[in-house]
């Protein structure tokens, strides 16, 4: 791990970085989150993670802290060696530390801020040969489009994928596909790429976004609307999409091939499109 950290105005190291066992995030989960990709000192698509954070904030009632978070996200990569290679900026930001009541504390009560950045390297192993999922009911709360840290559910589904071997868990709502436990799922069926509507049931992926548009650019169509459980065995190609996850292909599903059994020419094009966005070679770390 990176030895450097930010919490509440210090850089210091992480063994050292310690938070009150009043703090709200610890106590009720009562805090929000975000993740950047970083790719050798460059924050990819900073204005729309920030734009997110902002809204979570928002959602919650909670202020947005005075911090410039890409200056010291921009500090934190420095000091830990790590603007020549990948990283991952790990942002988050509670209600602060105060005696345990349900009702928010009293007004001016510091958050707690905590920024990390971490070294990340992609699997493009897993990209290039395409992962197994399983499905589970999606049990989580009504407002998942929230970057909350309430994230026991999503730990849970995950727990279980990685007990049945698989590398995710798509998570289905009254029979309706709507995200996976830490990334978007999008199906290309009937030559159309199909994924969830954005709304408060998914969480509004930046990469998602962003393949979204990068398809539209490229002459593929794309409809947001709801995906059928019972159609991921029919779609020509199921993707995964998020910022460490790029665009991952899904080829079982519950023990069953999806299109070919192997990642599909759709897939295989918009992770291109995504890797040149980023400005990474596709299949190269």
């Amino acid at each position: 791990m990176s030895d450097l950290v930010y919490l509440d105005g210090e850089i210091q190291p992480r063994n050292r970085a310690t938070i009150s066992i009043d703090d709200r995030g610890f106590l009720f989960g009562d805090a929000v989150y975000e993740v950047i990709r970083v790719v050798r000192g460059r924050f990819i698509e900073p204005a729309r993670h920030l734009r997110r954070l902002a809204r979570s904030l928002r959602e919650v009632g909670l202020p947005a802290p005075a911090l410039d978070l890409l200056g010291v996200a921009t500090d934190l990569i420095r000091r830990n060696d790590l603007g020549g290679r990948e990283a991952t900026v790990y942002a988050q930001v509670s209600r602060g530390a105060a005696p345990r009541q349900h009702a928010f504390p009293p007004s001016g009560t510091p958050p707690t801020v905590l920024v990390t950045a971490m070294p990340f390297t992609p699997r493009t192993d897993l990209i290039a040969s395409g992962v197994a999922v399983i499905t589970l009911p999606d049990v989580r709360w009504s407002r998942c489009d929230i970057k909350s840290v309430n994230l026991l559910p999503n730990v849970l589904a995950a727990q279980r994928a990685a007990e049945a071997g698989a590398f995710e868990a798509i998570l289905v709502r009254d029979g309706v596909v709507t995200e996976a436990t830490r990334s978007n799922v999008l199906a290309v069926v009937g030559g159309v790429v199909r994924t969830h509507p954005t709304g408060p049931l998914i969480l509004p992926g930046v990469t998602r976004e962003v393949v979204l548009e990068l398809a539209s650019g490229a002459g593929i169509p794309v409809r947001e609307e709801e995906l059928g459980a019972d159609e991921l065995f029919a779609a020509e190609e199921v993707l995964l999409t998020g910022t460490t996850a790029d665009v991952t292909p899904v080829v079982t599903v519950d023990g069953r091939a999806v299109g070919g059994g192997r990642p599909g020419p759709v897939g295989r094009r918009l992770g291109a499109l995504l890797a040149e966005r980023i400005g990474v070679a596709p299949g190269v770390p």
